[in-house]
C-alpha cells in the first residue's frame, strides 16, 4: 500500500477510537470545569464546584464524587498508551483539586480557576498526540494503583475536614 508522502501510515498499534476516546475527555472535561456561563460575567463554571457548594453539609464529599468521574480520563489516557509520568502529572491535578477543594468555598473557588479536568484532557491530547506504545498489565496496574491511592488521600482529606469542623463546633458550642 503505497501513502502520500505527506500523510503518516496508520498505526497498527494505535487504538481505532482515538478520536471519540480524546472528544470524550474533552466532553467531560467540559461538563466538569466549563459547561454553565455565569451570566453577566465572561467567567464560565461546572458540575465541579457546584458540586462542591452544593455539598457544604458533608465537606468533600462533592469533590471525591467529581474526582471519581474525572478518573474517567485517566482510564481513557491508559487505554490510549499515554507515558506512565503523564498519568502521573494527571493524578497529581486530581488530587490537588480533590484536596484543596474539599475546603469549604475557598477549595470551590480554587476549583473555578484551577479546572483539574481540563488540564487533565489537555495532557492527554498532548501525549496521544505521540506515537502509542504497547499497553501491559503492569500500565494498568499501575494507573489503578495510583487512582486508589489518589481516591484514598481524597478521602482522607474530607474526613479530616469533617473531623475539624466538628471540633470546632464542638468549641464553640460547648454541650
Amino acid at each position: 500500500m503505497m501513502t502520500h508522502p505527506r500523510e503518516e501510515p496508520p498505526d497498527p498499534g494505535g487504538d481505532p477510537n482515538r478520536d471519540q476516546l480524546l472528544a470524550a475527555a474533552d466532553w467531560l472535561a467540559r461538563m466538569l470545569d466549563t459547561a454553565i456561563p455565569v451570566p453577566g460575567t465572561r467567567l464560565r463554571i461546572g458540575v465541579d464546584p457546584l458540586l462542591g457548594f452544593m455539598s457544604l453539609k458533608w465537606p468533600g464529599s462533592g469533590d471525591a464524587l467529581v474526582s471519581l468521574i474525572g478518573s474517567v480520563i485517566l482510564l481513557l489516557a491508559t487505554r490510549l498508551r499515554v507515558p506512565k509520568i503523564v498519568l502521573v502529572r494527571m493524578s497529581l491535578n486530581m488530587l490537588l483539586n480533590g484536596a484543596i477543594g474539599a475546603i469549604p468555598v475557598f477549595g470551590d473557588v480554587f476549583s473555578v480557576w484551577f479546572r483539574s479536568n481540563a488540564r487533565n484532557a489537555a495532557l492527554l491530547r498532548r501525549a496521544a498526540a505521540s506515537s502509542p506504545r504497547p499497553s501491559t498489565v503492569w500500565d494498568w496496574v499501575f494507573v489503578l494503583g495510583v487512582l486508589a491511592v489518589t481516591m484514598g488521600l481524597i478521602v482522607g482529606v474530607a474526613i479530616a475536614i469533617l473531623l475539624l469542623i466538628a471540633r470546632l463546633w464542638q468549641l464553640v458550642n460547648p454541650v
